[in-house]
């Protein structure tokens, strides 16, 4: 199991943002910042995923998990409007499994970030 992961960003301030509000709502805050880790993100206090600042070593890929497909929707909208570039519209993956329902943001340093939801749809 992950403890958590870091990036490093090449504009803090723009990152830092940018995740603020993209991670919204997926319930995530900052939760501690200073100037050896960088910006600590995380739900119930806890930081898992850190922005740090430096020279990008290159694109990666990072998924955040989402109670439901409501809020997978909901970051990626919240993603689009502070700047990320649209990479997978929220929508069904079934190529993935018949409950993978996902959306896809570029991040300012050129990350595929991710919301999925692993719930089956909700029925009729």
């Amino acid at each position: 199991m992950l403890d958590h992961i870091a990036l490093t960003v090449s504009d803090y301030e723009r990152s830092r943002e940018f995740y603020l509000k993209a991670l919204s709502p997926l319930g995530y805050g900052l939760i501690m910042e200073h100037d050896i880790s960088g910006a600590g993100f995380g739900r119930d206090g806890k930081p898992d995923f850190w922005i740090q600042r430096g020279t990008p070593s290159g694109p990666i890929h990072v998924a955040f998990s989402a109670a439901d497909r409501a809020t997978v929707d909901q970051f990626h909208s919240a993603a689009v409007k502070s700047g990320a570039r649209d990479n997978g519209t929220p929508g069904p993956r079934p190529e993935y499994h018949p409950g993978y329902y996902g959306a896809f943001v570029i991040d300012p340093d050129g990350n595929n970030v991710e919301a999925v939801c692993h719930q089956p749809a909700p029925s009729a």
